[in-house]
């Protein structure tokens, strides 16, 4: 019925950075969302069952639905079911992204929900413009957040991120405790060609070098990226 939330992780030799953020980001948004209370501890043995057994780096995906709720009655009390999914990583680091800007807020920004027809939408039509992928503004074209990732700017002091409705994705909180020139201030598009360089998180690809936004261009590489990276990589991965 296109009503749940999820989280994704990298798990690589059966840790996972920020493992007990991505669980609390499960507790909370089942709270939003279906008014129950989760048990992550079942969460996490899910997890493991899943995984048992395989090794090396891979993605999981932990989706909270309720098969039961009908189109009809979306109101009846909720009882969600968990689901674990797994898929291929790519190697790191991944190759850059050219994104398009669009007056773009999804619904429920903070959560990590299912409703993703309006986020592919845009995606595809950047594509057809000859884009990667897109990254989302408000009405006055203050940046927000990517499709499906966060991203962060560098002024040449410190590093940016965008004080916005957005999902504040687990990568994007671990950099922000581990780097310490960081600060989250508005980023309007007019704000774009005095940056030195831009940037795409999440945990399927870590730090993502973002060449161009619009007809505004950034370097592939600069030390910053470089940073960011080596620190996020000395982040203490949990056991699942």
């Amino acid at each position: 019925m296109n009503y749940g939330h999820f989280t994704s992780m990298r798990v690589e030799g059966q840790h996972v950075r920020g493992f007990s953020h991505h669980l609390e980001r499960l507790v909370r948004d089942c709270r939003v969302l279906f008014g129950h209370e989760l048990d992550r501890q079942q969460v996490r043995e899910y997890v493991r069952q899943a995984t048992a057994g395989r090794d090396g780096v891979f993605v999981v995906r932990v989706t909270i639905y309720d098969p039961d709720l009908e189109l009809g009655h979306p109101g009846a009390r909720a009882k969600p079911k968990v689901l674990v999914t797994t898929r291929r990583s790519g190697a790191w680091p991944m190759a850059p992204i050219r994104v398009q800007s669009v007056p773009y807020v999804r619904e429920l920004p903070e959560q990590k929900h299912l409703g993703l027809f309006g986020t592919l939408r845009h995606r595809r039509n950047a594509q057809l413009d000859g884009f990667d992928d897109c990254v989302f503004t408000d009405s006055d074209l203050y940046v927000s957040e990517g499709a499906t990732w966060n991203i962060g700017f560098f002024d040449g002091q410190q590093v940016i991120w965008p004080n916005a409705e957005v999902l504040t994705g687990v990568t994007m909180r671990l950099l922000h405790e581990v780097h310490e020139a960081t600060s989250i201030a508005p980023v309007n598009l007019s704000d774009l060609p005095g940056m030195e360089a831009a940037f795409a998180t999440n945990t399927a690809i870590g730090v993502r070098a973002i060449t161009a936004i619009n007809e505004v261009e950034f370097p592939e590489e600069h030390p910053i990226l470089e940073t960011l990276r080596k620190e996020y990589e000395e982040i203490p991965a949990e056991a699942l």
